[in-house]
C-alpha cells in the first residue's frame, strides 16, 4: 500500500506514535505488511519498531513473559517459579526482574518500584496474550515521553479495542500442563465491549510440582476510533505457585541432586494484581490531547531459598518477601503543529504522575513458609511527577530533527521498624534529548539519537543509615543519571526486507541496587555498554516470512577495582531465528531458534556461564473454517542448557561450611502442547 503523508498531519494524527503512521514529508512511502512494522519513515531510531498481533499469535511462547522477546535482542527467562517475574537480558544488561527496561500495558506502568524483591520488579502474569494488539518498543533513553527504567529501552503493549469473532482455546500438555482462554468482543452501547479470561495449570518437570494455579480476567469497553475516543479497562490476576529455584551444580554433578530436583521444596509463593484504568484520545484539527488514568492494587508473598544452610544449619535459610502496595498515576500529553519560517512543525508537551504507597513491604525469616522472625518492615510512600516538552521540525524532504527534554522530581517517604532508617528524602534529574532523521534515500534512512535518562533507586536506601545487621550505612542518590548515544540506519532496498543496524552506547554513573534478599542497599560502580545490533525482517514470500536478529555488547565497569571489570551476569552475545508459514492451504507453522552467549559470573572474568541454544517449533492444521488445531513443541533438541547461571556461596546438609559454587536453573527438557482453538 502505498500513500502521501505530510509529515505533521500523519504525526498528529499517529499522536506521536509513529509506529502507526508514515512520517516521511512529501515523499512516497511503502508499508510492508508483515509481522514487523520497521517500514521506512515509521520511527525516530533504527532501534525503534513495532510488532503486530499477527507474529504474537503465530509464535508459540513457553510463558507469558517471552511476549518481550518480540522486542529484538532481548532475553526472557526464569529462576524460579512461574508465578514469580521473569529475568531479562538485553543490550548487555543482565536486568534481573525489569531494571532499566520499561514496560506498559495501555498507559499503565508495570514496572514496580521499591519492590519487596527487586527494583523494577516486572510480571507480566496478567497479561492475556490473546488480548495483545501490538507491541511498540524503544531503546535507548533518547525519547521525551519515557521516563524511569527505560535507559536500554521500553515496550508499550496496546491492547485490542476488538476483536474479529470470539473464540474458545484449550491448551493440554505434559505435566499437567492445562491453558483455557476465552475471548470475545459485542459491540453495544455505541462501542464494543471486549472481554478475556485465561484458567491456567501446570506442575513443569519438576520433582517438586510447580502447582501452578492461575486466573486472568479482562474487561474492556471502547468508544470511538483510532485516536478519537475512549476506554476503560478493568483487570484481574491471581496466582499460586511452589518454586524450584537454581540448585548447585556441586550436588548435580555428584549424582546426590536431580537437575530438576530442589533442596526447599516449600518454596513458592501467592501474587495478585487488580487494576482499572481509563484512556482518552481527542482529535482536533492539527492537534491531538491524549489523557490515561489508572489505580492498582497488588500483593505478593514470595518464599525463597538460595543458600539452604549457609546461616541457619538446623533450619534453613528461607526467606519471605512480602508487599502490599497501592498505586494510582495519570498521563496526559496534547499535541499540535504549525510552521515557522516555512519550515513544518510539531510541538508535544505531557505530564506524568504517580504515587505507590506500600504498607507494609517486608523481609522476613520463615521456615516452610511459617514466618519465624521480621528482618525488616517498612511502610512508605513514593510519589514522582514528570513533564516533557518535545519539538520536531522537518527542516528538508529528507532531514527531520527531534529535540526534547523532561524533568522528573521525586519525594520518599519511609517509616520503617530499624531506628535510624525511616525519614524523607526528595531529588530531581533533567534529561535532554535530541534526535536527527536523515532520508528517505533510496528506500533507507540514517538515525543519530542522544538522550540523557535516569533510573530511581529503592525508596528505603534513600532514608537507610543503619544496615540490618546494625552496621552503619549511608543513603543512596536517589535518581542516578544515564547517558546513551546511538548511531543507525534503516533500508528497504531488497523488496519485501525491512533491515536495520544500530551502533549504541550507554553510560550509567551508578549501578546501586536495593537487595531485597537481604534487605541492604548494595553499592556498584559506574559503568560503560556499547554494542551493535543488526535486524532483518524479510517477507520472502506471501506465505513465508523470516526474522533474522543479532546483537552484540561489551560491558565493563568505567572505574578501576583490583576485584576486575567485568559485570556479572552481562549478556555479550544475542541470535535469534524465525521462520513463519501462514496461509498455505489449511497448514500454518513455523520454528523459532535463540540463542544467548555465556555471561561474567564474576568481575574478574574467570568463571562465565555456558551459552545456551534453544528451538522451538510449531505446525498448526484449520480443520474448519472456524476451527484449528496447532502442535507446539518447546526444547525441540531437549538441550540440558540454564535459563540462568550464578556464582554464590551456599552450604548443603552435611557440610562443615559455605561453599562458593555455581547455581543455576535448567530451561525446561522438550515438551509437547496441542491446542484447539474454536471460533464463534
Amino acid at each position: 500500500m502505498t500513500r502521501k503523508w505530510p509529515y505533521l498531519a500523519a504525526l498528529v494524527c499517529a499522536g506521536g506514535v509513529a509506529a502507526e503512521e508514515p512520517v516521511a514529508a512529501a515523499v512516497t512511502v511503502v508499508t510492508v505488511a508483515g509481522h514487523y512494522n520497521n517500514a521506512i519513515g515509521s520511527s525516530d531510531a533504527a532501534s525503534e519498531g513495532t510488532v503486530n498481533a499477527e507474529l504474537i499469535r503465530n509464535r508459540p511462547a513457553l510463558r507469558t513473559g517471552e511476549l518481550l522477546e518480540f522486542v529484538p535482542g532481548m532475553i526472557v527467562t526464569q529462576h524460579s517459579g512461574d508465578g514469580k517475574a521473569n529475568q531479562y537480558f538485553l543490550r548487555g544488561f543482565n536486568l534481573d526482574h525489569g531494571t532499566d527496561f520499561a514496560t506498559h500495558v495501555d498507559g499503565m506502568p508495570v514496572n514496580m518500584r521499591s519492590h519487596a524483591h527487586g527494583q523494577g520488579y516486572t510480571d507480566l502474569g496478567f497479561l492475556i496474550p490473546e488480548l495483545v494488539q501490538r507491541i511498540d518498543y524503544k531503546k535507548g533513553p533518547y525519547f521525551a515521553s519515557e521516563g524511569d527504567f527505560s535507559s536500554a529501552g521500553s515496550a508499550r503493549m496496546r491492547l485490542a479495542d476488538s476483536l474479529p469473532n470470539g473464540t474458545a482455546t484449550l491448551s493440554v500438555g505434559e505435566n499437567g500442563y492445562r491453558r483455557m482462554v476465552v475471548t470475545d468482543s459485542v459491540a453495544t452501547a455505541g462501542g464494543n465491549l471486549v472481554a478475556g479470561l485465561e484458567v491456567h495449570r501446570n506442575n513443569g518437570p519438576w520433582e517438586t510440582p510447580e502447582d501452578l494455579r492461575k486466573y486472568s480476567a479482562t474487561v474492556r469497553y471502547v468508544q470511538g476510533a483510532g485516536n478519537d475516543g475512549y476506554s476503560v479497562t478493568a483487570m484481574a490476576y491471581r496466582n499460586t505457585w511452589n518454586a524450584t529455584d537454581q540448585v548447585p551444580l556441586r550436588a548435580v554433578e555428584g549424582g546426590t541432586l536431580d537437575r530438576f530436583g530442589s533442596i526447599d521444596a516449600s518454596d513458592g509463593g501467592v501474587s495478585s494484581r487488580y487494576s482499572l484504568s481509563w484512556a482518552m484520545k481527542k482529535r482536533g484539527q492539527d492537534r491531538l490531547t491524549e489523557v490515561d488514568a489508572y489505580a492498582v492494587a497488588s500483593a505478593l508473598d514470595l518464599y525463597s531459598n538460595f543458600t539452604y544452610f549457609l546461616d541457619n544449619p538446623d533450619t534453613g535459610d528461607q526467606f519471605r518477601q512480602s508487599e502490599r502496595r497501592r498505586m494510582g498515576g495519570l498521563n496526559a500529553a496534547h499535541s499540535w503543529t504549525g510552521t515557522v519560517n516555512g519550515l513544518a512543525m510539531r510541538n508535544k508537551v505531557g505530564v506524568q504522575a504517580r504515587v505507590d504507597r506500600l504498607a507494609p513491604v517486608g523481609l522476613y525469616r520463615s521456615v516452610r513458609r511459617e514466618t519465624d522472625e521480621t528482618v525488616r518492615e517498612d511502610r512508605l510512600t513514593e510519589s514522582s511527577a514528570g513533564v516533557y516538552l518535545e519539538n520536531t521540525i522537518a527542516w528538508l524532504p529528507a532531514f527531520r530533527s527531534i529535540a526534547g527534554v523532561r524533568y522528573d522530581a521525586y519525594r520518599f517517604r519511609v517509616d520503617s521498624n530499624i531506628e535510624g532508617n525511616s525519614g524523607k528524602a526528595s531529588d530531581a534529574i533533567a534529561s535532554p534529548k535530541l534526535s536527527l532523521v536523515f532520508g528517505p534515500w533510496r528506500k533507507s534512512e540514517l538515525f543519530i539519537n542522544y538522550g540523557k535518562g535516569f533510573h530511581s533507586n529503592d525508596a528505603r536506601g534513600t532514608t537507610q543509615t543503619r544496615l540490618v545487621d546494625g552496621g552503619a550505612a549511608s543513603p543512596v542518590t536517589p535518581l542516578v543519571a544515564t547517558r546513551g548515544m546511538e548511531l543507525g540506519a534503516r533500508t528497504e532496498i531488497v523488496p519485501g526486507l525491512q533491515s536495520s543496524l544500530a551502533l549504541w552506547r550507554l553510560d550509567i554513573d551508578s549501578e546501586l541496587l536495593f537487595i531485597g534478599d537481604a534487605g541492604d542497599t548494595e553499592a556498584s560502580r559506574a559503568s560503560r555498554r556499547r554494542g551493535i545490533e543488526w535486524n532483518n525482517h524479510l517477507i520472502a514470500t506471501p506465505w513465508l516470512l523470516f526474522d533474522v536478529d543479532l546483537a552484540v555488547s561489551r560491558a565493563r565497569f568505567a572505574e578501576p577495582d583490583p576485584a576486575g571489570d567485568r559485570i556479572p551476569g552481562s549478556l555479550g552475545k544475542v541470535a535469534s531465528f524465525g521462520a513463519t508459514v501462514t496461509g498455505l492451504g489449511r497448514w500454518s507453522g513455523g520454528v523459532q531458534a535463540r540463542y544467548f552467549g555465556p555471561r561474567p559470573l564474576i568481575e574478574d572474568g574467570s568463571m562465565t556461564s555456558r551459552s545456551t541454544a534453544l528451538l522451538y517449533g510449531r505446525i498448526g492444521y484449520a480443520l474448519s473454517s472456524k476451527t484449528r488445531l496447532s502442535l507446539d513443541v518447546f526444547n525441540l533438541l531437549d538441550r540440558k542448557a540454564s535459563d540462568v547461571d550464578y556464582l554464590y556461596e551456599s552450604r548443603l546438609r552435611g557440610e562443615a561450611a559455605g561453599v562458593e559454587d555455581i547455581h543455576f536453573h535448567p530451561v525446561e527438557p522438550r515438551s509437547v502442547r496441542l491446542t484447539l482453538a474454536h471460533n464463534f
